[in-house]
């Protein structure tokens, strides 16, 4: 039977909890010799880098767990074939197409920021197949590609908090910090930039309700290598608290010449760039101090429904991968790699039989004073 033709409905209801109970593949796996293909793309080389930091250690082990999948008494081989989305859109979307169309994958996933999430997805939504994203906030993927939250999309699913999360930990920051409550902006032109500075959707509505100016200078070219006209307009407003989603080497640049120019903000929680060690190491003593928001720590108690990754597991877990490589740390995208659970908590909660969503279809808007709730993808 061809991926063609196993209905949509019978594979998001199976699709998911076929990794953690085998029984339930879809029909295609009936046979003895059938292989269920699982796509990834994901950023392993670019900018972006740093989030496929613990893919290969994750990926080991997550083959290693399905070795022995079987159906009905009889061996399934599950396949996961990974490409490089080369921290690029273009480079996404093409592999995606790839893996659909060349390999026939039965499942697409795709993670690590819009540039990666939103091509891949609209590369399965074209094609109809079924495909699950995460690591990005749901507004750039959602809003990113147009989407209707009247209507949703019919085969692409993502997973992940919002916006409004990273916002209320950066206010956390802030509110301790007793800097003037004067904020600039650093919003690439990009899918997570446009989402960041939106009026409506990003930082300057809840900003505000909070008490903050927000100094925006507009939207900058991702790989910039001048940024001597936000730092002037920072200077020039009295900022004393910096914020934006930057890919590594441009903050690297920015943070430099702020130091050349003598803009010295008390505060700096910058999202992305400054996410894993590698970004810190390269900026040496002037990384001290900097902010970010933490999504995951190994001793942070999680989801009871996701005892995989709840401590002691999750400290276990990260022993070994230092035991693997040598290497002292651990990575926040260690914590998202959980299909099985996301898969069958996500159908448990879908409004409508056979959809894999979140438990609301669409986002709760409240007025622009305050930002958009709840996940908009479905």
């Amino acid at each position: 039977m061809s991926r063609r033709e196993i209905s949509r409905r019978t594979l998001l209801k199976t699709g998911g909890a076929a990794l953690a109970a085998p029984a339930l593949l879809p029909s295609r796996a009936f046979a003895a010799d059938a292989t269920f293909k699982i796509g990834l793309v994901s950023p392993l080389t670019g900018p972006l880098a740093g989030f496929g930091e613990a893919q290969g250690w994750i990926l080991d082990g997550v083959k290693d767990a399905l070795a022995k999948t079987t159906n009905k008494g009889k061996p399934v081989k599950i396949e996961i074939i990974a490409r490089d989305s080369q921290s690029n859109p273009s480079r996404a979307s093409e592999v995606a197409a790839e893996l659909i169309n060349k390999h026939q994958v039965n499942l697409l996933l795709g993670k690590d920021t819009p540039d990666t999430t939103n091509p891949v997805a609209d590369q399965a939504e074209l094609a109809g197949v079924p495909c699950i994203t995460n690591n990005c906030p749901w507004q750039p993927y959602f809003f990113g590609r147009k989407g209707d939250p009247a209507k949703g999309f019919d085969w692409t699913y993502h997973f992940f908090w919002g916006l409004e999360d990273v916002i209320a930990s950066y206010l956390g920051i802030w509110d301790q910090s007793g800097a003037k409550r004067i904020v600039g902006g650093l919003f690439p032109n990009d899918a997570d930039g446009n989402a960041w500075g939106d009026p409506k959707l990003g930082f300057p509505a809840p900003l505000a309700a909070a008490g903050y100016k927000l100094v925006d200078p507009g939207r900058y070219q991702p790989l910039n290598n001048d940024f001597s006209a936000q730092i002037s307009a920072f200077k020039q407003a009295g900022v004393e608290i910096v914020t934006g989603v930057m890919i590594p080497p441009d903050f690297a640049t920015f943070w430099a010449q702020a130091a050349q120019q003598g803009f010295k903000p008390k505060v700096v929680t910058i999202g992305k760039a400054l996410l894993f060690p590698t970004t810190l190491d390269s900026l040496g003593a002037r990384g001290d101090g900097l902010t970010t928001e933490v999504w995951w720590t190994p001793a942070i108690p999680t989801n009871p429904a996701s005892p995989a990754f709840r401590p002691p597991n999750s400290r276990r877990a990260t022993r070994r991968r230092r035991a693997s490589n040598g290497r002292r740390r651990w990575a926040f995208p260690m914590r998202f790699w959980k299909w099985p659970s996301m898969s069958s908590n996500a159908r448990k909660t879908s409004p409508t039989p056979g959809r894999l969503s979140t438990p609301s279809r669409r986002p709760t808007c409240k007025p622009s004073s305050a930002p958009c709730n709840g996940p908009a993808s479905r």
